[in-house]
């Protein structure tokens, strides 16, 4: 027999880098070295970290204005590169697994929509062992980039959800737009790459300082 599905939610899903796993400085300053590398002007810290959350050519265009187009395929490899060369170096935030297995736990299906690829959301899903933590999930290179709604879209369609009962987690306004765009509900994180002061008129349901403020949250309310 089907479990019932609970309370608000049936659906979660979670960005990944800056939510979930703690990685936003260190893509900024692999951002900052590949348009360095491709002779462009180093983004600052803030206009790096902006730009996460987004799809890799999307990210990198914006944070290299001066690149001319001919130089993606360079500059999105010697992002690669950088990232490589320290993706061992991450973790999970304190608090993210037991965070989940209590959602399961409780039935809410749980996905992943992220900016990243799929090879590069398989490759962490492997190193940090979440396999079959999550029901589904959505990569920018094989949907579209943030703020469109489509990952969004594909996941509701995939486990028959609701806007209505379907809420998006997320530490930037890229993902709190690709929310209200999707005619979904969201809840911001003020600990990633975005300042919680910048989601305001995105209309959150909450911002979680804290992935224990998060967890509590979620049991309360999801």
């Amino acid at each position: 027999m089907p479990f019932p599905r609970p309370r608000q939610f049936d659906l979660i899903a979670f960005d990944w880098d800056g939510t979930l796993f703690d990685s936003t400085a260190i893509i900024a300053r692999c951002i900052q070295r590949a348009v360095v590398d491709v002779g462009g002007a180093m983004p600052t810290d803030k206009a790096a970290a902006y730009v996460i959350g987004m799809g890799l050519a999307q990210a990198l265009a914006h944070a290299a204005p001066d690149v001319p187009q001919h130089k993606y395929p360079e500059l999105g490899a010697r992002y690669r590169h950088h990232y490589l060369a320290q993706q061992n170096e991450l973790s999970l935030f304190d608090g993210v697994l037991p965070m989940l297995d209590e959602l399961k736990a409780q039935h809410h299906w749980l996905a992943v929509a992220t900016g990243k690829s799929r090879r590069g959301l398989n490759d962490v899903l492997n190193i940090v062992q979440l396999k079959g933590v999550f029901d589904g999930s959505r990569t920018a290179d094989e949907t579209a980039g943030k703020p469109h709604p489509l990952m969004l879209q594909e996941l509701m369609r995939e486990f028959g959800t609701a806007p209505d009962r379907t809420l998006m987690i997320g530490d930037t306004t890229h993902d709190l737009q690709m929310a209200v765009n999707a005619g979904c509900a969201a809840v911001g994180v003020g600990y990633g790459a975005h300042e919680p002061a910048d989601f305001g008129g995105l209309n959150p349901l909450f911002v979680a300082d804290s992935v224990p403020a998060l967890h509590d949250w979620l049991l309360r309310n999801a």
